[in-house]
């Protein structure tokens, strides 16, 4: 089997089917790819739906079952019930019973273009790669096509493409296979979303065990927010032959209530000391691999990130964490490659962090 494409479910019955029939109508033979669905503990009837789109008729106040595996009209359907347990350890779950050769993740609220995964698969072979990295757009549905209810069937909404290939531009054009510290350094740009890449799934699952005689750990972190920021890096820095194409592959969808976009100020904090769980892992990494700018880079604008939200919601904390940060060695942060936004900040913070924190607690 050459693809598993890993869809983690978790409460988004609206935009499930769309998402499910995006993946199982493509351009691979049936027998080429399996589509593994993982419900995270849905309370919405995702669960239900992701046995009904494999085609079992469950009776009236029937629970879903733990794992199961469908085939609906010759679509391998593998559905996998579990207690909540978030998006990563759905996504590890997905990892552990996937057989394909290659890996793919979609979040079940998003979808694919049509006939894409082909093109990708034969990329991959006939390039040797580890990784490949495709384009991706955001879209959004049409304010005439509001959701009403959790029933309602994405299928019948409009969706619009607002912001398109957002794969930087300059660095990704460039089609030549490279190892993944050199793609981060001069390739990668700063987004970090596990589903733009297709993966040999030897580089995630075989790699935990042995390289080299060392032991490592390529599955995603549980439990913390930003866990695509922590394991692009971990993942990439592994892959000996990488590459890029432009075709947009992926539809991303922006919408209230998603967890990138969900703001809860009891939250902030997790959210800072997530970031530092990420710093230490940028670190880690960092001594293997000493001359990785880019590792650099984004553990800077973590950090910064992390003063930020600090000075604004904690300003009595400051020192503290301030402290915690000079730890980790973060300062002074990187100037390079950065927006100008960041830029402004991290100088006023590589000149006094707190004089930093004092004006961030004022605005």
């Amino acid at each position: 089997m050459k693809l598993s494409v890993i869809i983690p479910v978790y409460n988004v019955a609206p935009y499930l089917r769309k998402c499910v029939e995006s993946v199982v109508n493509q351009d691979l033979a049936q027998e080429e790819y399996e589509v593994i669905l993982v419900d995270d503990g849905s309370t919405d009837g995702s669960g239900e739906i992701c046995d009904e789109l494999a085609g079992r008729q469950q009776a009236t106040g029937d629970r879903p079952q733990a794992n199961i595996t469908y085939s609906r009209n010759g679509d391998t359907l593998n559905i996998i019930h579990q207690p909540n347990a978030g998006l990563s350890a759905a996504r590890n779950t997905g990892v552990m019973a996937a057989k394909g050769e290659y890996i793919q993740f979609v979040d079940s609220d998003d979808y694919l273009e049509p006939n894409v995964l082909g093109e990708l698969v034969r990329q991959m072979d006939e390039e040797k790669l580890d990784v490949l990295r495709f384009d991706y757009q955001n879209v959004r549905i049409s304010a005439e096509c509001k959701v009403q209810s959790a029933k309602f069937d994405a299928r019948e909404m409009q969706y619009e493409v607002f912001e398109p290939y957002k794969t930087p531009r300059k660095v990704d054009t460039v089609t030549e296979i490279v190892d993944g510290e050199t793609y981060l350094n001069t390739r990668m740009g700063y987004a970090c979303y596990a589903v733009q890449f297709m993966i040999r799934r030897s580089l995630i699952v075989d790699i935990q065990h042995s390289r080299n005689g060392e032991t490592s750990n390529i599955l995603f972190t549980s439990g913390i927010h930003f866990e695509d920021v922590e394991w692009m890096p971990r993942m990439v820095l592994v892959a000996k032959r990488m590459n890029a194409t432009t075709t947009i592959v992926y539809n991303y969808l922006m919408r209230e209530g998603s967890i990138t976009k969900a703001i809860d100020p009891n939250k902030q904090r997790k959210n800072v000391d997530d970031k530092f769980v990420v710093i230490d892992t940028l670190n880690q990494l960092l001594v293997k691999h000493p001359t990785c700018q880019w590792l650099r880079n984004m553990r800077s604008r973590i950090a910064e990130g992390a003063i930020t939200t600090v000075a604004k919601n904690y300003y009595d904390e400051c020192q503290s964490y301030l402290t915690q940060l000079r730890a980790r060695h973060v300062f002074p942060l990187s100037l390079r490659q950065q927006t100008k936004t960041y830029l402004r900040r991290a100088v006023l913070i590589n000149v006094s962090p707190k004089l930093y924190c004092w004006v961030m607690h004022k605005l």
